[in-house]
């Protein structure tokens, strides 16, 4: 009886005695790597073009339709005091678990002693978490969350509030901005790839608003698979 390896290896053959062979492997793999180098740009829909102001504006208008909130504040040092008040509004504890980005790490939680703030993964118990947010795009109002050391992903799906600190330069228009950011800053060189590679974020998450599902009998409900409010808090930091 063969192993399943050989039975893979006949299956990949047969594959292999099918395409057509008009060049070297050579060529196919420089034209493979060419194509990746500079990948097609699809056609941007308006929707996500203009000025910086109208950009910023129409991600606000479409996260806000989606169920998110947004909170825009022109100093980083009022954010822990925001946050605060945003938990007490809604009658949540006053503790956070946060994402330990620098960004956050850097924010003057001791002006805010009553709040407990803990930088790490979420636990099954927390009420509220605060993150750090890569990228948004306009076009749909998405948040673009990367993982990595800085932004353990349980933040994003345990507790039922999800709190979101948002650059405003940070904001771009379509997806394909997006992606170019991750490539250009998120991809990190592996030596063991041959030269040039990069290895992309284990999880890029796209959210737009809270959770939600109208599985059953088309009735919305809100935090069906994740955090059941979003709350984004945009700092002002162009101009």
């Amino acid at each position: 009886m063969s192993t399943a390896a050989e039975a893979r290896a006949r299956i990949l053959g047969r594959i292999r005695a099918g395409l057509p062979r008009d060049r070297d492997d050579g060529a196919r793999a420089e034209a493979v790597r060419a194509r990746l180098a500079n990948p097609p740009r699809g056609l941007i829909p308006e929707r996500a073009k203009g000025e910086r102001a109208a950009l910023i504006d129409r991600f606000v208008a479409n996260l806000e339709q989606e169920f998110g909130t947004v909170a825009r504040l022109a100093d980083a040092a009022a954010v822990p005091g925001h946050v605060a008040a945003w938990l007490a509004a809604r009658n949540l504890p006053a503790r956070l678990a946060a994402a330990p980005h620098p960004d956050l790490l850097a924010l003057p939680w001791a002006d805010r002693p009553s709040l407990a703030v803990r930088f790490g993964r979420a636990e099954p118990d927390d009420a509220a978490s605060l993150t750090a947010c890569f990228a948004a795009v306009a076009e749909t109002g998405t948040l673009v969350l990367t993982s990595g050391p800085d932004h353990p992903t349980t933040l994003n799906l345990l507790p039922e509030a999800h709190l979101v600190l948002l650059r405003a330069s940070r904001i771009v228009g379509a997806f394909e901005e997006a992606w170019d950011l991750l490539r250009a800053e998120r991809g990190r060189v592996d030596e063991a790839l041959p030269a040039g590679r990069r290895v992309m974020p284990r999880t890029v998450m796209l959210v737009t608003g809270p959770s939600r599902s109208a599985d059953i009998e088309q009735t919305l409900e809100l935090g069906a698979h994740g955090p059941r409010s979003l709350h984004v808090i945009l700092l002002e930091d162009e101009g």
